[in-house]
């Protein structure tokens, strides 16, 4: 069966730093494009980051870029995203996900990513 199951999150102040996890089980996490999205409270799920298959390209929303970092671990099967100077606007429950449609680019687009994680809380608040 193949699952993501992500850890991390939390409270943090603003300024503060937080990494978030996403372990893949049932499959191998770099034969699929991953992706990154979020999802505030009463608004829709949008795209964060996500790494292409080939592990060759990263792309980031224009509001994290600079911020965030996407990474892989393909030894642990686990991708990571790592945020930094963190601002209440990215208060929101996050997901990872995998899809399996693409292979030189990675895709924004929410329905074409077939397996989710759990998601995660980040709270980013004084």
């Amino acid at each position: 069966q193949l699952q993501l199951v992500q850890s991390g999150g939390g409270l943090v102040q603003p300024g503060g730093s937080l990494r978030l996890s996403c372990a893949a089980s049932g499959f191998t996490s770099e034969d699929y494009g991953i992706g990154w999205f979020r999802q505030a409270p009463g608004k829709e799920r949008v795209w964060v980051s996500c790494i292409s298959r080939d592990g060759r390209t990263t792309n980031y929303a224009a509001s994290v870029k600079g911020r965030f970092t996407f990474s892989r671990d393909g030894a642990k099967n686990t991708v990571y995203l790592q945020m930094n100077s963190l601002r209440p606007e990215d208060t929101a429950v996050y997901y990872c996900a995998a899809e399996k449609n693409f292979w030189y680019t990675c895709t924004d687009d929410v329905s074409e990513y077939a397996y989710w994680g759990q998601g995660t809380q980040v709270t980013v608040s004084s």
